[in-house]
């Protein structure tokens, strides 16, 4: 059965959203255009049309969702991003996995905040939710799924199965539904994934504002008054923006294998931009409170911005990156509607702050050296020039794209190695970012006294130089770049620590930049010594080469672990115990020698009783559910010469949606530092293996034998009725074997049989993969109640390792939590001067 009622739903309410939104956005025109008399009705039409599309879009996403977490596969976005096993929390990650799911969330945060714009500030709200709503129509296009004169606007979220694909079945059976989906890419089934994209969005949504105040103070005339209410926004839009890219950082960290936490993809520096911009454009802004110098540099800092963000949008997702991202969207036929969004809104700012440029106020009077204007001045300009070294190499596809249009041939390629490109820049530039974020802050607004400026820079600079030398020679930083890097950063907690605890003593509320400067200048030394720093410690020095065709980096920083063989690594002792599971409602993992398939992917048997910590979860024979069966986990253990002991288990996936087989690390972290381990490759699970000649052994029950130099045991022999893919006659016999082969760690149950069927002898082996060996039921001897089996063994499972020290990781973290809470306090000082200067009436 087919369920359109809900999709039909779906798609009447995104066409009411997109009209409802559109004559909002006339009617708030019409409103900032008519007399006193007039204004009260349209406005009042504005609001009600606006909340219609408020509505309207929350009945899109309950209408997406429904289908999602109904299991309605006879549409294309649930089939695509969903499956039946998926829980509730990650459906909600498949809602914005793709493209359509995405750009509806972006308007969900748009609804909330346009809601929030149009109660809180009456006397902006005729021209910024003009300039807001038209936003929002545009957007709501990009899913809007209609044809109009042979032109596609949007991709519908709501469009089945049948009319997206031209598959066979479909034409023989038009009500076909598949009876799962796709399901969501592995890589994705991760709390981060449904937490960061959402925060990620919200960063997004909410550069809107300090652009339609712009926008609006341009179009209205009130060149000034703009700043004050936008400037809260633009702090939490700096907050949450970061926020969501160290939430994806820290994603990329715990769950992909190059090694870090940023790789300078296209994607990440399509985000990393806007944001430079962002906190360019807040300094700027607070800067122009004391000087109007700094008010053109906020109008063109604003809406850069906010175009950059569109620019982005662009970049990941009209598929133009397909060939240098991993992380882009493929295209779904929208980049020249995308292309449209961007220049419409490009060209309208650009015009209008053309057209009103000469009218803008501006200062006469010269920025001295010695005042905080021109040093925060001199920041603004470095966050730029730092976003234009990013965005300029990440636009080199853009710019061949145009050159090919115009019937030209480009071959700029991006920077090979774009890590050492973006890196060797940002580095420096980084210097330049810690030294004026110090320094500025012992700036007042007019000309300081050089001797004063002298000693309150003496002690800080002293202080910095000792503190980064002491430091320099523990952690023996060599690198010049590194070095100043270091000392600057140093210099930037040292001086701002000073400034904040003049202010907690005197004015607490100022204490937000400050503070958030301080975390900024964490963050930098913690990358500095995380990436910088980060030292491999498994390192081959056997002299040996694990393979002729592994890259060279392979064979010489990396360990080869066979199971159960101790290896050393420096100062610890490594023991690949072998491969495991996850079972649903078992806290631990599983080892795959404790369980076998039986025709289902999800589902398992328990071969043996199965316990975590003396407390047993199954018995043998229970059928167990998989968690997340393509992921199987290395069990690693790590010891020291002083006993102590860990265990990390880095997982291996088996990642249809990416066509290849995944690697992802697991973390040991500390206080100084992370042990970040991942396994590089191991034996293909589906390749043949290699036997080498039988051993037999004949022995009674009870008696113990060898096996691969483990002790075995027959615990007993038993008749049995039922062979799986066997049908046994009634003159047909059937044995199997118990056999415990005793581990280091656990026991292993091989349950080999003999079967005599038709008169026929048939032996069924069983191979027990963490002692490499497969026992056979050879024979039964009567007469003195004993038993023959056949041992072959082959080479041991292993593993190639690599294991990397990553000191002072959590000082990055660190800084990003003082980040954060700085810009909570600037947030709330700004937000009450507002409040305060509208409960006055002066609210523009």
């Amino acid at each position: 059965m087919i369920h359109t009622f809900v999709g039909n739903l779906g798609h009447f309410l995104v066409i009411t959203a997109f009209v409802s939104v559109l004559i909002s956005a006339f009617s708030y025109w019409k409103a900032q255009r008519s007399d006193e008399i007039a204004k009260p009705s349209w406005l009042s039409y504005a609001r009600i049309a606006f909340y219609i599309h408020g509505a309207s879009v929350f009945g899109i996403v309950a209408s997406l969702f429904y289908i999602i977490n109904s299991h309605y596969f006879e549409y294309h976005y649930a089939w695509s991003h969903s499956s039946a096993e998926l829980p509730v929390y990650y459906q909600i990650a498949t809602f914005w996995n793709g493209q359509e799911g995405s750009f509806l969330l972006w308007a969900f945060w748009h609804v909330i905040l346009g809601a929030i714009l149009i109660n809180t500030n009456k006397f902006w709200e005729a021209p910024i939710m003009a300039v807001f709503a038209a936003v929002q129509a545009f957007l709501l296009s990009m899913i809007l799924g209609v044809v109009i004169f042979n032109v596609k606007f949007g991709s519908s979220p709501f469009i089945l199965l049948r009319e997206a694909m031209n598959a066979p079945i479909f034409q023989l059976n038009p009500d076909f539904v598949p009876k799962d989906g796709s399901g969501l890419n592995p890589l994705l089934q991760n709390y981060w994934m449904v937490i960061h994209p959402p925060t990620l969005f919200l960063g997004f949504a909410t550069t809107i504002i300090p652009f339609v105040y712009c926008m609006a103070g341009l179009w209205i005339g009130k060149y000034k008054e703009w700043v004050r209410p936008a400037l809260p926004w633009a702090l939490f839009s700096a907050v949450t923006l970061g926020i969501g890219i160290l939430m994806g950082a820290y994603w990329a960290y715990e769950t992909l294998n190059f090694g870090g936490y940023w790789n300078w993809d296209p994607v990440e520096n399509a985000i990393y931009v806007p944001w430079l911009v962002l906190v360019a454009a807040i300094h700027t802004m607070i800067t122009f409170k004391k000087s109007n110098n700094a008010l053109k540099a906020s109008m063109v800092l604003s809406i850069a911005t906010f175009i950059l963000v569109l620019y982005a949008t662009f970049l990941t997702r009209s598929g133009i990156l397909g060939d240098s991202s991993v992380h882009s969207f493929t295209d779904l036929g929208l980049s020249g509607q995308l292309l449209v969004y961007l220049l419409t809104f490009t060209v309208l700012s650009v015009w209008l702050l053309a057209k009103t440029w000469s009218k803008i106020p501006t200062s006469e009077e010269e920025v001295s050296t010695y005042s905080r204007e021109f040093w925060i001045f001199m920041g603004a300009a470095t966050l730029c020039v730092m976003a234009f070294q990013v965005i300029i190499p990440t636009s080199i596809p853009v710019w061949n794209a145009i050159v090919e249009l115009f019937g030209g041939i480009s071959n700029v390629a991006p920077p090979a190695d774009q890590v050492a490109f973006y890196s060797k820049w940002q580095i420096w530039l980084a210097v330049i970012l810690a030294l004026l974020s110090g320094t500025g802050q012992f700036f007042w607004w007019k000309k300081v006294d050089k001797q004063k400026l002298k000693e309150s820079l003496f002690y800080p600079a002293v202080i910095s130089l000792l503190a980064s030398g002491i430091i320099i020679v523990v952690a023996k930083v060599t690198e010049p770049a590194y070095i100043l890097l270091l000392t600057a950063g140093i210099y930037s907690i040292v001086a701002n620590g000073k400034i904040l605890f003049s202010l907690l003593k005197t004015s607490p509320k100022l204490a937000g930049g400050a503070v958030a400067h301080i975390g900024i200048a964490m963050m930098l030394v913690g990358v500095l010594f995380s990436s910088g720093y980060s030292r491999i410690i498994s390192l081959n020095n056997t002299g040996m080469i694990w393979n002729k065709d592994f890259p060279e980096e392979m064979n010489t920083k990396n360990l080869l672990l066979f199971q159960h063989e101790t290896v050393q690594m420096g100062d610890y002792s490594l023991n690949y115990k072998g491969l495991r599971k996850e079972i649903d409602g078992f806290p631990g993992y599983v080892s795959t020698s404790a369980i076998e398939a039986f025709g289902d992917q999800r589902k398992v048997v328990a071969r043996k009783d199965i316990e975590w910590n003396g407390k047993k979860y199954f018995s043998e024979g229970d059928t167990l559910v998989l968690d997340n069966p393509e992921n199987s986990f290395f069990e690693i253990e790590y010891s020291k010469s002083d006993g102590k002991k860990f265990t990390l288990y880095p997982r291996f996936q088996i990642n249809e949606s990416m066509g290849m087989q995944v690697y992802s690390p697991d973390i040991k972290r500390t206080l100084t530092s992370d042990l970040y381990t991942h396994v590089r490759t191991f034996p293909d699970p589906e390749s043949e293996t290699e036997w080498g000649e039988m051993e037999e052994v004949t022995v009674k029950v009870g008696e113990t034998f060898f096996v691969n130099d483990f002790v075995a045991r027959v615990q007993g022999i038993e008749r049995i009725t039922e062979i799986p893919q066997v049908t046994l006659g009634l003159e047909d016999v059937a044995i199997k074997a118990r056999i415990v082969i005793s581990g280091a760690d656990e026991d292993y149950i091989v349950e080999p049989i003999y079967l005599i069927k038709d008169r026929m002898i048939g032996l069924i082996p069983e191979e027990v993969k963490d002692v490499a060996s497969k026992i056979t039921f050879l024979n039964v001897h009567p007469e003195s109640n004993s038993f023959t089996f056949g041992i072959n063994t082959t080479q041991k499972e292993w593993v190639i390792l690599e294991a990397v020290v990553k000191p002072y990781i959590n000082v990055l973290w660190t800084g990003t939590l003082i980040m954060v809470l700085g810009f909570a306090m600037a947030i709330r000082r700004r937000y009450v001067e507002f409040i305060k200067m509208r409960d006055k009436g002066q609210e523009e």
